[in-house]
This record gives C-alpha cells, sequence and structure tokens, in this order.
C-alpha cells in the first residue's frame, strides 16, 4: 500500500475516534444538566433558656439626699417583690446608675421644675428560668402600687418588659439541616416522577439561614418577648436528573 494512503487512512481513523470521544462528552454534558432545583423546611418549636429583665428604677426631688434615700427605698423594695417571686438576688445586677440636675439644663425654666434632682438605677434580672420571669413580670403593677416608680428605657429593646432568648440552636442545627434536606428530596423524587426520570446525586446545596420567630405571628409581636418561639430553615438543594 502506497504511504500517502496509508497516511490519509490513519488520519480519517484518528478523526473519526475523536468525534466519537467528543460526541460521548457532550452527551455527558448535557446530562449533567439536567437538574431539578427544590426547597425543603424544617420547623422546630422551642422554649426560650434565658431571661434577662430590666427594670428601671426613678426617684425625684429638689433635695438629693432626699432623691437618693428614696431610689434605696426603691430598689430595695424591688429587691424584696424579686425575691417573693423567687428569683435569687444572685441573678440581680445593677447598672447605669445615673443623676440629672435639673437646673444644670441650660435649657430648663427654673421656675417650672418641681423635682430639681432625677436620679435613676436599673436593676437587671438575667435568670436561666424565663417562665419563673415572665410571672414576676405579670404582677409589676404590684410593685408600682407599692410606690416604687419605674421608668421604660429602649436601650434594651421595647416594651420594656423582659427579653426571652433561645441560646440552644446549635444544638438543633443538625437534625434539622437532615430533615430539611429529606424533604427536599421528597419533592424532587416526585418531579423525577412527573417528568419520567431518574433522580440522581445532589449538584449543589445551599443550606439556607436559621431563623428564629415568633410562635404567635401578630402585629406589635416580637419573638423576644414570647417565651415560645418557632425556628425555621429553608434548604434549597439541586439534584441531578437522569433519562
Amino acid at each position: 500500500m502506497d504511504r500517502s494512503v496509508l497516511r490519509v487512512i490513519i488520519l480519517a481513523g484518528g478523526i473519526a475516534v475523536a468525534g466519537l470521544l467528543a460526541g460521548a462528552g457532550v452527551s455527558r454534558g448535557r446530562t449533567a444538566d439536567r437538574f431539578v432545583t427544590v426547597k425543603g423546611v424544617a420547623e422546630r418549636e422551642v422554649e426560650s433558656d434565658l431571661a434577662i429583665w430590666p427594670l428601671r428604677v426613678v426617684a425625684a426631688d429638689n433635695d438629693l439626699s432626699r432623691a437618693s434615700a428614696a431610689l434605696e427605698r426603691s430598689v430595695q423594695q424591688l429587691r424584696v417583690f424579686l425575691a417573693a417571686q423567687g428569683i435569687d438576688s444572685t441573678q440581680i445586677t445593677y447598672q447605669d446608675f445615673s443623676v440629672a440636675d435639673a437646673f444644670v439644663n441650660q435649657y430648663g425654666a427654673p421656675g417650672n421644675i418641681t423635682s430639681r434632682y432625677v436620679i435613676r438605677q436599673t436593676v437587671v434580672v438575667r435568670s436561666s428560668n424565663p417562665a419563673q420571669v415572665l410571672s414576676a413580670s405579670q404582677r409589676v403593677p404590684e410593685l408600682v402600687s407599692s410606690g416604687v416608680i419605674l421608668s421604660q428605657g429602649s436601650e434594651y429593646g421595647p416594651g420594656g418588659g423582659p427579653t426571652f432568648l433561645f441560646t440552644r440552636l446549635n444544638d438543633l442545627k443538625p437534625e434539622m439541616i437532615n430533615e430539611a434536606t429529606a424533604r427536599a428530596r421528597e419533592g424532587a423524587e416526585q418531579f423525577a416522577r412527573d417528568s419520567r426520570s431518574e433522580l440522581g446525586g445532589i449538584r449543589r446545596a445551599n443550606q439556607g439561614v436559621f431563623e428564629i420567630n415568633a410562635r404567635d405571628q401578630a402585629p406589635g409581636i416580637t419573638q423576644e418577648s414570647q417565651v415560645v418561639k418557632t425556628v425555621r430553615v429553608v434548604s434549597t438543594v439541586e439534584f441531578l436528573l437522569k433519562g
């Protein structure tokens, strides 16, 4: 056989093999492009495990020593009240003590001032028994009736009542992620059946962001004000489709 003819045959064979391989690659690529994106949801109802309750006591008088004595009496009454509700004194801390002199205020008119000195002290209850704190907070009118003056501060959030926190989220994450992924697979399997395909492996996954929401969602209700909350996560998963 002439060498030139042999070279042509070898070249033609190489081109044919290359074409077959390229075709197989395109086929695999198209298969890889077939996927379905689904979402899976997991929810849990949980109870708070930490309560933070700031109580801002206020006393006012034209005499600084009398104002100070009144504040001290109010704080003592507050401690007695908390003890009666079963809240231990070791759960109490004091913050944000302040004294305001109305005469120092350059915009104030001395003739209109009824109490020159205003003293404030924030008593903060930090408890691992949120139900106990919630019960005590519902009896605050009894404390006010005894003569203790409370002021609502904004530094601890809206409402001025206790803040309830859930701190064990990491304990729930593995189980909830598994559940959300399982729910996503159920949706993908249904899609595969409807499209007469076979479900493959996971192409891509996004676990989503964990949210802590109020159990009773209504205008004006925040999750921080509720002892019982709802933890929710939405996972987005892409599954390959075969056939």
